[in-house]
């Protein structure tokens, strides 16, 4: 966000988001039309607004066409797979989206900082990495990649709001206290990160996440504008009547209803 830029309206926003979501309704059919595989990843500073632009995102579409990724932490088995093989079955078919609520950066970014990994796996993955997201776009899938950044100061504000409302508690986890411990140390592992892996092939683009409402929009606008697509023409259809019959439905107190309470 640019310092002492004015908050965006509420009602400007909502009116810009509903524009957004009917051009990303129209891309979702062209997606299915074209058989296109779009493969978007979300990385970033914690509390820096991905988990709200995937919301955004997923809100207007249907969910077996774009589908949140968000894997936990990997299994015994996992650990000793090829890095890469745990992310390729989520990887999108013909007529999907897939957005990456973080990614295979993890091992760019926690798993080097926390010391989830050795050196040398870490060198590894910065070597295979541009080749693997080579190997996607050859493959056909659409990879486009995003990082959100935010201030220390949003980021503090954003992490007291989670413990306190129970409703965003969940959010908040003991390694958010020590990711901000580190907050350097992230930094250095995100600029490494990004001359290995910012490529002309496969570029990333940053969020400025403090403006909640105007990152939002930003992105997706970004993403739109990624995807060549068009408008979609849906053909007019008029409702049949219905045919009641001579059914006669039985009795109110034969099935058990949920209680008016509001």
């Amino acid at each position: 966000m640019i310092k002492n830029q004015k908050s965006l309206d509420t009602t400007v926003y909502e009116q810009e988001l509903q524009k957004l979501h009917e051009q990303l309704v129209y891309l979702q059919e062209w997606v299915k039309k074209e058989g296109l595989k779009v493969a978007v990843v979300f990385e970033g500073r914690d509390a820096a607004g991905k988990g709200g632009v995937i919301k955004r995102i997923t809100e207007p579409l249907n969910p077996r066409v774009c589908k949140v990724v968000a894997l936990g932490v990997p299994t015994e088995r996992e650990k000793t797979q090829w890095y890469f093989q745990r992310y390729v079955p989520y990887l999108p078919a013909a007529g999907e989206i897939v957005l990456f609520d973080r990614s295979w950066y993890n091992r760019a970014g926690v798993e080097k900082v926390m010391g989830f990994c050795t050196d040398d796996e870490y060198e590894e993955f910065l070597r295979s990495c541009p080749e693997f997201e080579r190997m996607l776009i050859r493959s056909g899938i659409i990879l486009i990649k995003y990082w959100f950044s935010v201030s220390d100061e949003n980021q503090e504000k954003r992490f007291k709001e989670r413990i306190t409302n129970p409703l965003k508690r969940w959010k908040f986890s003991r390694m958010d206290l020590e990711s901000r411990e580190k907050w350097l140390e992230y930094s250095k592992a995100k600029d490494v990160m990004f001359e290995y892996t910012d490529t002309e092939d496969s570029p990333w683009y940053v969020v400025h996440g403090d403006d909640k409402k105007r990152a939002r929009l930003n992105c997706i606008s970004h993403f739109l504008s990624k995807i060549d697509y068009e408008p979609t023409a849906y053909d007019d259809i008029e409702l049949n009547p219905i045919d009641k019959g001579d059914h006669v439905r039985p009795s109110v107190g034969f099935q058990k209803y949920v209680p008016n309470v509001f």
